[in-house]
């Protein structure tokens, strides 16, 4: 993963793939407006699950979720909030916040997925 921007899309990439392994369904990616951006957005058992997603490289030496901040789960509920807004299903029972936290390993693998529910 030579770039940052590479390393992100592809942090992006893996964690929807393994939620979708896991049972959910992505609804949107990447949901951008004024004032900020949603990584993930998906469902399950009609739960709607924003995700924000923290990839970071072999050299860091603090684990990719700590790098989610007070200020960054406030902006995730305020678009989340107008996501919600703009895609009504009266099916979908809530939501929720979770967190995709990668480690990747480099070239010599050993990359680390952890799925945080409920963070936010």
């Amino acid at each position: 993963m030579p770039q940052k921007h590479s390393l992100g899309k592809w942090g992006e990439d893996t964690a929807c793939r393994f939620l979708e392994m896991c049972g959910y369904r992505c609804l949107d990616r990447r949901f951008r407006r004024p004032g900020g951006e949603i990584d993930l957005i998906l469902v399950r058992d009609s739960m709607v699950v924003f995700v924000e997603v923290k990839t970071r490289g072999p050299r860091c030496p603090v684990p990719p979720e700590v790098w989610v901040t007070h200020r960054q789960r406030s902006r995730l509920r305020r678009m989340a909030r107008i996501w919600l807004a703009e895609h009504h299903d009266p099916a979908w029972l809530g939501y929720r916040f979770d967190v995709v936290a990668i480690s990747y390993g480099g070239k010599e693998g050993g990359s680390e997925l952890r799925h945080l529910v409920g963070v936010g």
